[in-house]
């Protein structure tokens, strides 16, 4: 094929696999929303066959023959941007996909959208030895997986790289050593504190059709489009992009806490502000994305907790919520409630975690991923080893596996992937320490409730651009520095000392 046959070409290819990850995308959100029970298995093989097809075309010859005639220098190089990253992406999807054996590859899309059914029966029932055979068929192909991708020093960085390009168990360990080491310096100073927020307001009934309607008004106010997106129930919340114009996320209400829904709400609308704010001129291409998971996670924490859990942002609302609930929030001032959404207590639950102790959760499961990823651990050692990791880091111990090791969805389709969240949290913290230098006004834009110059700032400096970069060019393009944990460590300090009045 000539180069103008072939780059025609591979858009064909390129559009026929992004609508086939929309469909996938589309009827597992299915499944984990409205989907009747008996129907799922069925389904989950329906995934498993669009997974085969997307895997065929993913690593098609005709893809080879397009990527080996447009990513010659004298080719590539007059591309545009967009269609360089285009390649790019295609060409490491073909690399490391076209290692898996295509039968290998229909049984794990099977198994993991099999297991997700399983892993719901298990943590209802309490019963982890319904969920331990899928979760160890997953350990033991997530493994294969590796051998397959290749890695130099250790299996899990094969893994690792499927989420966040170019990180490795070595830059991790540093990364995440240091915040460990602060973080549970932090925790015990704010324990030994003798000023601790008052919760007692919390301990109400906080019906679920208000919870409904105030979440309505949070998704307009920071800046979600109704008629790109819903929102819905599931037993996990999560956000899916089917397509740049229909991303879908998800809550579950408790009506003991009104915290849960809030702040669920807040984190997941950050990832669809993210997508449904990616050019449009991506649709349809491999750049239609976020740039990493990390990256992903980036915004729906810079979302969840720069804005969401700031004072700032709920002078502004506080009003809102307590029309909702007047008799139980009438006595309780917008600091009170500021103060509740900030309490430091380490907790069974990564989901309901507070802000400082959250990354320990994600440093247990690092530890627990690395370990299976070496042989190390099997899934009927995992109970037991992740009760002794949450004794170590947050000095719990489940008394369930159903709030113990049971509790997350993830092992049920991906290894590797947890790390996103911590790596989402460091971003952030550099993501927030700039942007209040280029908008110095942004506590008072909370207050007023006007929130679009900060939106416009993450649309031109972050979602625009979705796969255009790399997480790492991304980063250093924005903030001018490679990712550290300096600015998560500070914006603890200064947080955290101020709750709880430690100087």
């Amino acid at each position: 094929m000539s180069m103008e046959q072939s780059l025609q070409r591979f858009k064909e290819l390129e559009l026929r696999i992004c609508h086939l990850n929309s469909i996938s995308s589309l009827v597992q959100w299915d499944m984990e929303t409205i989907s009747p029970k008996l129907g799922l298995p069925y389904m989950s093989e329906a995934v498993g066959t669009l997974a085969l097809e997307i895997f065929r075309l993913t690593t098609s010859d005709e893809m080879k023959e397009c990527l080996d005639v447009l990513m010659e220098s004298s080719n590539y190089e007059p591309f545009d941007q967009a269609t360089r990253a285009s390649l790019r992406e295609a060409k490491r999807q073909y690399d490391q996909t076209k290692k898996i054996p295509e039968a290998l590859y229909k049984e794990y899309s099977i198994l993991t959208a099999n297991a997700q059914r399983i892993w719901q029966e298990a943590r209802a029932k309490n019963e982890f030895s319904l969920f331990e055979p899928s979760l160890q068929r997953i350990i033991e192909i997530n493994r294969e997986f590796a051998g397959y991708y290749g890695y130099e020093e250790h299996p899990y960085d094969a893994l690792l790289d499927q989420f966040e390009p170019g990180y490795t168990v070595k830059v991790l360990d540093g990364l995440f050593g240091t915040l460990r080491a602060k973080t549970i310096d932090l925790l015990q100073r704010i324990q030994q504190s003798s000023y601790q927020p008052k919760t007692s307001f919390l301990k109400q009934n906080y019906p679920k059709r208000q919870q409904q309607d105030f979440c309505q008004i949070l998704l307009t106010k920071l800046g979600f489009n109704k008629e790109a997106g819903m929102l819905a129930e599931s037993a996990h919340p999560f956000a899916t992009g089917i397509s740049l114009q229909n991303v879908r996320i998800t809550t579950n209400y408790h009506e003991d806490d009104i915290r849960s829904a809030v702040t669920s709400v807040i984190h997941e609308l950050g990832h669809a502000v993210y997508e449904q704010n990616i050019s449009k001129d991506y649709e349809g291409t491999f750049v239609r994305d976020g740039a990493s998971m990390g990256i992903h996670e980036s915004q729906s924490r810079f979302f969840e907790n720069m804005i969401g859990r700031s004072e700032a942002f709920w002078r502004g609302l506080y009003p809102m919520l307590q029309e909702h609930f007047p008799q139980e929030l009438d006595s309780t001032s917008v600091e009170e409630f500021h103060r509740s959404l900030n309490i430091v207590e380490p907790s069974l639950i990564r989901i309901e975690a507070d802000e400082l102790t959250y990354n320990l959760h994600i440093m247990l499961r690092y530890e627990l991923e690395k370990a299976m990823m070496a042989g190390e651990l099997n899934a009927k050692d995992l109970p037991l080893a992740w009760n002794k990791k949450m004794e170590e880091y947050l000095g719990l111990t489940p008394p369930t596996d159903s709030v113990g090791v049971l509790q997350d969805i993830h092992w049920c389709f991906a290894i590797g992937y947890f790390p996103s969240y911590t790596l989402g949290n460091l971003y952030s913290a550099q993501l927030y320490n700039h942007i209040q230098k280029e908008i110095p006004t942004f506590d008072q834009l909370l207050i007023e409730g006007n929130l679009k110059p900060i939106l416009d700032w993450l649309h031109n400096h972050i979602h625009q651009h979705g796969k255009l970069y790399t997480p790492s060019e991304l980063i250093e393009r924005v903030t001018g520095e490679k990712l550290n944990s300096d600015y998560l460590i500070r914006y603890f300090e200064e947080k955290f000392n101020h709750i709880y009045k430690l100087h």
